[in-house]
Parts: structure tokens; C-alpha cells; sequence
């Protein structure tokens, strides 16, 4: 699904340019569970915007199932984003006096999904999430910190990605919260084979993927399968 080749990614400011990848190369097939590692400053947030296709690569290739993306311009590339990729933040991102329902609707309004199916759809990802029924017309700033995190979880499925790109999905909540979440990512893994990539500074949070990949400074240095794989906690409605 996702191949990168010799990543390079530069930032300029007047006279002074600082590398912040540094050529960067790896794999990721389809219906893989990948964590992608490393402290602040390390890259990896940089890293994940141009995956999401938020950002571009100053030099190298990024072939997104098969397809060279580095190519496409913003038209095509905010049709990717649309269609292909579901995102997850720390900050979860929902509008705070909008219903769930309606925040989880939202993608699809800009899809053009006629109305009479968004709440159909809208209900079977907060299904798939996790989320108890109950909450489903409580605006999202009546919700904990885990409840809104599987709102988001449930908007970035509305539009059937193919990826999801959690940037630290756990980052605000207790541990007990933030493995209940992970246990909804590793049930979407396998259950649905959806591809996920979770970018985290936490080796404790990546052990709960399947493959953990480690930058540091700009560079892969280490790239293994995690065979002790942690179990999260799943909770359904």
C-alpha cells in the first residue's frame, strides 16, 4: 500500500535550511498494524503529513497503493485525503457544541453523500468505535476524553479509508482509557483489515501494534516486527 523511497524533507528560512528527514525508506502492505516511533523532534509527525498527504517531500518518492502522489497536484491530492485516508489526533478535533451524530456526519456532507444516508453510515462507524448508543445526540463537549476519542475514531471511518493515521490517539488520556482505544485500533486491524499507522513517542503505546518502526534524528534505526504484541481493551455498545 504504502511505499516510501529516499524521503528528504527540508524546511527553509531566509538564508538557514534545516533537514528534518533525512532519506527515509520503508514498506507498509495493506492491512498492516504499524506504530511509528520516536521522541519530539525526531521527524515522525513530519513524517506522518506526508503520508496523510498534508505536506510534501522535498526530494524522494511516495507511491500510495501504487500510485506516485509526489506528482498529483492539491486537487487531486485533497481527493486522496477525502476518499483513501482517515485521520485520528491527540486533540481529537470535534466541533464541541455539535452533536455526535454530526460531527461524525461531517466528512460526508463534504463527500456529497445524500442526507438520508449519512446518519446510516454515521451510525455503523460509531458502531464499529466502540461507542455506546446512548451518546450518540450528546454534543461532544459532554463526552470524556476516551468517548470523544472513538467519535473521532468513528468520523475517520466514515468514508471507508483504506488508511488511518492515529497522530498519538492516546496523548490525552489516562492509561486505562488510552488502552481501551488501542484495543478499538487492533480491533479494526483485524477484524475490518483496515491498514493503520500510529505515531507515538511511547514504546509502551507501540508495543500494541504488530510492527514498530524507530526514528530518530531523521532516520529509520530500527524497523522490526513487535512479536508480543500488547492486547488492548475493547468495550462494544
Amino acid at each position: 500500500m504504502i511505499d516510501c523511497k529516499n524521503i528528504v524533507k527540508t524546511y527553509s528560512t531566509g538564508s538557514i535550511s534545516t533537514t528534518i528527514l533525512k532519506g527515509v525508506s520503508f514498506k507498509i502492505e495493506e492491512g498492516e498494524f504499524v506504530a511509528i516511533m520516536g521522541p519530539s523532534g525526531s521527524g515522525k509527525s513530519t513524517l506522518m503529513n506526508i503520508l496523510g498527504l498534508l505536506d510534501a517531500p522535498t526530494s524522494g518518492e511516495y507511491y500510495l497503493d501504487g500510485h506516485d502522489v509526489s506528482k498529483l497536484n492539491d486537487d487531486e491530492l485533497a481527493d486522496i485525503r477525502k476518499n483513501k485516508i482517515g485521520f485520528v489526533f491527540q486533540s481529537f478535533n470535534l466541533l464541541k457544541r455539535t452533536t455526535v451524530l454530526r460531527n461524525v456526519m461531517l466528512p460526508l456532507v463534504y463527500a456529497g453523500v445524500k442526507s438520508k444516508e449519512r446518519e446510516k453510515i454515521a451510525v455503523a462507524a460509531l458502531i464499529h468505535s466502540g461507542l455506546e448508543k446512548q451518546h450518540y445526540n450528546h454534543f461532544s463537549n459532554q463526552l470524556s476524553g476516551g468517548q470523544m476519542q472513538r467519535v473521532a475514531i468513528a468520523r475517520a471511518l466514515v468514508n471507508n479509508p483504506s488508511l488511518i493515521l492515529a497522530d498519538e490517539p492516546t496523548g490525552n488520556l489516562d492509561s486505562k482509557t488510552g488502552e481501551i482505544v488501542l484495543g478499538t485500533f487492533q480491533d479494526l486491524n483485524e477484524k475490518q483489515n483496515r491498514t493503520i499507522i500510529l505515531i507515538t513517542h511511547e514504546r509502551e503505546v507501540a508495543e500494541y501494534t504488530n510492527r514498530i518502526i524507530t526514528i530518530r534524528d531523521g532516520e529509520i534505526v530500527e524497523d522490526k516486527k513487535n512479536s508480543r504484541r500488547k492486547a488492548g481493551s475493547v468495550s462494544r455498545p
